[in-house]
């Protein structure tokens, strides 16, 4: 069977087979049908545009203050009737307080759960027909009512036969044929729009259209969703702070869900988590710490962390539901980000912009010389004075700018991730305007290069501690400082290892360059090499650290030998 025709065809809709998503066969199903875009286009530029006419016409007249509620209200029924794909970026700017002026944003706010749902009667006969057993032969109990209807779907609460108290998320009716005609007039409307754009703008707009088909494809796969929250369980089954609901597979296929019940506080909603005795700066630092976890140990990272998808648990932990829309990084990817951060910690904008080559944000043979002043105008301004002063969105609204002037792009890859860092700070700002994701990611990425064990996270550090064959001091004092503010970071096992490594093979290197700086013009007795002592000092008993002093001169005393010797 073709896939047009599971396109047009009622029965191919309900079938249990994987959709995947391909941009080709879409576009012929409806370079074949022309009517089905025009008819489309028509509805989303009429409805749009009548609202940009009554918003133009609200300042004329002076009225904005007077009609400001009418006029939110009225963009969210008009995302709410176009369907999946735009609530979808309605989910988006809901998160975004900074962006969204408040009005609007309490509107769009309901788009996370607060939708319009289907009727009750034809989400039972998806039930049935999908678990292939009547609806209380498989639950004891089930709400005569959707507790929630989001985008995709919409939950019901039960109970099993066996007691345990469950959320069932029945697919939408329909969804696929508005998904695709969608997708198609995005990835038209991005062919056309990209050659009036900077080439480096325009040049990946129809792999990010692709790329969005694609999760937004794996989204309404409800078997994928389930397989995605048991690998998410499993990455942070060592995390006390993180909870996943249970998948309970005899009652779940491609169309319905059937996992734990979680009852928590939505992030965005302050009072309740006030009143549940949770400190929210407490529940940022939980969610901002499991985010970087998922993009810089696991790299499988929840791409749509909206509040309708994230609790805080009355035990301070934080639960994550609605996995349709992971992505996963490369080892190679996870670390040069993390690289990529500690430059900017320490200023090198020379290695940032070689990180942005390996990124993929710049060409190789893109030169970087030009860009290297560029770089350290816009994000020494962000950064400022202190890491506190950051943010994610003066990041992004000053490289909009850098875009025009330089050949940056955005690869097709990082747009979720993009997507994924900006929603979590804005649903960090809701609860805390003043919250600076980096007072949370810089400590989390120094600890994490301070103690990482893999050979490639190893190396990552060393290019960050060496510039032109010398050992920064000063920039492994800025890491372990910064660490230090993580109350997870302990610097004697980190010391320890450390000392592993150079007594290594590996350290080989490393050792004869240390051993060279301390020696070169009695460098023991410099202020840099005192300022770090006195640090570890400040982190180590006594006893310990004479343990660790010792171990440390019996394996370098044969190195400074040779060196002394040569």
């Amino acid at each position: 069977m073709t896939y047009s025709s599971f396109i047009a065809s009622q029965r191919e809709l309900e079938s249990d087979s994987i959709l995947k998503y391909d941009p080709r066969a879409i576009a012929r199903y409806y370079n074949n049908r022309p009517w089905l875009g025009i008819f489309r286009s028509l509805k989303i530029i009429t409805l749009f545009g009548i609202f940009v006419i009554q918003l133009y016409l609200d300042k004329l007249f002076k009225q904005e203050e007077k009609n400001k509620l009418k006029r939110a209200e009225r963009l969210r029924k008009i995302l709410t009737s176009l369907g999946a794909t735009f609530i979808k970026v309605g989910q988006a700017l809901s998160t975004r307080p900074d962006l969204i002026k408040p009005d609007f944003l309490e509107e769009l706010i309901k788009l996370q759960d607060q939708l319009p749902p289907f009727d009750n009667e034809t989400a039972f006969d998806i039930i049935e027909r999908e678990l292939d057993m009547p609806v209380n032969q498989a639950y004891k109990e089930i709400s005569p009512n959707p507790v929630a209807a989001a985008s995709l779907g919409q939950v019901y609460r039960a109970t099993l036969h066996t007691g345990e108290a469950v959320a069932v998320k029945v697919q939408r009716p329909q969804l696929l044929p508005v998904i695709t005609l969608d997708l198609y007039l995005l990835r038209l409307g991005s062919k056309w729009v990209a050659p009036f754009l900077p080439l480096n703008l325009g040049h990946d707009l129809t792999l990010i259209v692709d790329e969005f088909g694609i999760k937004l494809f794996e989204e309404i796969d409800y078997v994928n969703e389930g397989r995605n929250a048991e690998k998410f369980a499993a990455n942070f089954r060592d995390d006390d702070d993180v909870k996943v609901p249970h998948i309970y597979w005899r009652y779940t296929s491609h169309k319905v869900l059937t996992l734990e019940w979680i009852n928590g506080c939505k992030l965005n909603d302050f009072e309740s988590i006030r009143a549940a005795g949770l400190d929210p700066n407490d529940v940022i630092k939980v969610g901002v710490t499991s985010g970087l976890r998922q993009l810089l140990e696991h790299g499988f990272f929840h791409a749509d962390p909206h509040p309708g998808n994230l609790f805080a648990m009355p035990d301070g932990r934080m639960a994550y539901i609605d996995f349709g829309m992971m992505d996963q990084l490369d080892e190679y990817t996870k670390e040069t980000i993390a690289s990529s951060v500690v430059q900017l910690i320490n200023g090198d904008y020379e290695a940032l912009a070689r990180d942005f080559v390996e990124l993929g944000f710049l060409t190789p043979e893109t030169d970087i010389t030009p860009i290297i002043p560029a770089l350290e105008k816009v994000l020494g301004n962000a950064v400022g004075q202190s890491v506190g002063n950051f943010n994610f969105k003066t990041i992004t609204d000053d490289f909009s700018e850098l875009m025009y002037e330089y050949p940056f792009r955005v690869p097709a890859k990082f747009a979720l991730i993009i997507r994924s860092l900006v929603t979590q700070e804005g649903l960090a700002l809701s609860l805390n305007p003043d919250f600076k994701i980096v007072e949370v990611s810089f400590p989390y990425i120094s600890r994490r290069l301070l103690t990482e064990e893999s050979p490639a996270m190893r190396r990552r550090l060393l290019e960050v501690l060496f510039k032109d064959d010398k050992f920064q001091w000063q920039r492994l004092e800025n890491m372990i400082q910064i660490a230090k503010s993580d109350h997870k970071f302990d610097l004697l096992p980190t010391a320890g290892l450390g000392f592993q490594y150079l007594v290594s093979e590996e350290g080989d290197f490393l050792r004869r360059q240390i051993i060279s700086a301390l020696v070169e013009d009695d460098r023991l007795h410099t202020q840099e090499v005192q300022r770090l002592w006195q640090l570890v000092q400040a982190d180590l008993k006594p006893r310990k650290l004479f343990d660790v002093a010792v171990n440390a001169v019996k394996n370098f005393s044969f190195d400074l030998a040779k060196t002394g010797s040569s």
